[in-house]
Parts: structure tokens; C-alpha cells; sequence
């Protein structure tokens, strides 16, 4: 009896457009201050450039624009708030898959967004606050005084290198995971990839019921079991 073909695994809706267009933007913007700020401090780079001032009104400019998707976003995407709140709560299968990670295993069990996109997720949005606050302070430094202007310099490159660190960590996963990077761009991933990357928001969204982080026992149980 001849073999039958095996059909593709049924696609599951990851991202929103809304959300990708996010993504797109935040990244832009990001990229656009890191390249800026290269050219305006690193003394090698600063040499190619003759515009400087054009430069450091294009990296403050960027800077203040860097809330606009966030806030377009919160308004305008129910979904966008949805992931939200996933990001913002952290489960008992977070703290195992930290367990793992730790020791290189990033095969722990895993909601929608595992403890390392939460993390990240985190970090980058605490970060962007700090440099956005400390960026007005360093474009209107008139009336504060040399400390504070020191202390908030020392903050905003502070600030700035551990998010060049953390994106390019953050651009070498997401080199090596082609179905990630379609799950951006074309907002879905297969159902085998979300089985076996993201378990429990996989088992879940399979029976119509919701996200994996919205039933904790029944789900994790299984995952409980195989430690």
C-alpha cells in the first residue's frame, strides 16, 4: 500500500498585523538610535561623518518618536494588550524554564512567550524609559546642575550598551529560528513548532479554550511530571 503524504501542520495565528507592524517599527527606531549614537561616540566612526549636529538631532528626534508605536498600539490592538498581560505575568513553568536555561536548555515548558521573552520584554521596555527620560535630560541640560547631568550621561550609556548587548543576543536567536522570524512576518507558525517550542500555549489554542497561560494545572501537569 503506497505511502500517504502527510499533511502540513495546521498554521496557528501568532501575531496580529498590528503587532508585526509594532516589531517593525520599535526595531527601526532602535536601529536608527543605535547607528546615530555609533557615529556620535565612537571616535572611529565619528570621523566619517562631518554633520554631527544633523546627527544628534536625528538620534533625539528618534528618541522622542520611540513611544509612538508603543502607544499606538496599546490604544488601536486588543491583541497587543492581550500579549501584554502574558508578558507581564510570570507562571510556575517560568521559573522551570529558567531552571533549565541555566543550564543551557531552552527546551522548558513554555506558554506563549517562554521566561526569557518575558525577561527580555521587561528589560527592554524599563530600558527604554530610562533612556527616554534621561535622553530629555541630556537634550535640555541648561538648568541642571553638573551632577545630575554626569549621573544622567553615565545612566543613558549605561543603559545603551546593555541594549546593543541584548539585541544582538536577541538577532542571533531569532537568526537561528527561521520559523520565528516567519512567525513576524507572516503572523502564523505551524502548529508543530508551537507544539514543540511554546507546549502549553500550543495544547491549549488547540482546544478553542484560549491562551496556555489561562489554565495552569491541567496543562503544566504533563510538563511537571518530566522533570
Amino acid at each position: 500500500m503506497a505511502a500517504t503524504t502527510p499533511r502540513p501542520s495546521e498554521a496557528v495565528r501568532r501575531f496580529t498585523p498590528g503587532e508585526r507592524w509594532l516589531h517593525l517599527g520599535f526595531g527601526l527606531l532602535i536601529g536608527v538610535l543605535v547607528v546615530t549614537a555609533g557615529f556620535l561616540y565612537v571616535d572611529p566612526l565619528s570621523q566619517l561623518v562631518g554633520r554631527r549636529a544633523l546627527l544628534a538631532q536625528i538620534h533625539f528626534w528618534t528618541g522622542v518618536l520611540l513611544p509612538v508605536p508603543l502607544a499606538l498600539a496599546v490604544v488601536l490592538s486588543p491583541a497587543f494588550r492581550a500579549d501584554a498581560r502574558r508578558l507581564n505575568r510570570f507562571q510556575a513553568w517560568d521559573r522551570e524554564w529558567l531552571r533549565r536555561a541555566a543550564r543551557l536548555d531552552l527546551s522548558g515548558p513554555s506558554g506563549k512567550f517562554n521566561a526569557g521573552q518575558k525577561l527580555n520584554s521587561a528589560f527592554v521596555l524599563g530600558a527604554a524609559i530610562v533612556m527616554f527620560v534621561t535622553g530629555l535630560m541630556l537634550h535640555f541640560f541648561e538648568p541642571l546642575p553638573d551632577t545630575i547631568r554626569t549621573g544622567a550621561t553615565f545612566v543613558h550609556d549605561m543603559f545603551a550598551l546593555a541594549v546593543v548587548i541584548l539585541g544582538a543576543g536577541h538577532i542571533w536567536m531569532a537568526w537561528n529560528d527561521p520559523e520565528a522570524r516567519d512567525g513576524l512576518r507572516t503572523g502564523t507558525v505551524s502548529r508543530s513548532w508551537a507544539a514543540s517550542r511554546h507546549p502549553l500555549w500550543d495544547e491549549l489554542a488547540s482546544t478553542g479554550r484560549g491562551s496556555g497561560e489561562e489554565v495552569t494545572r491541567e496543562v503544566s501537569e504533563p510538563h511537571q511530571k518530566e522533570r
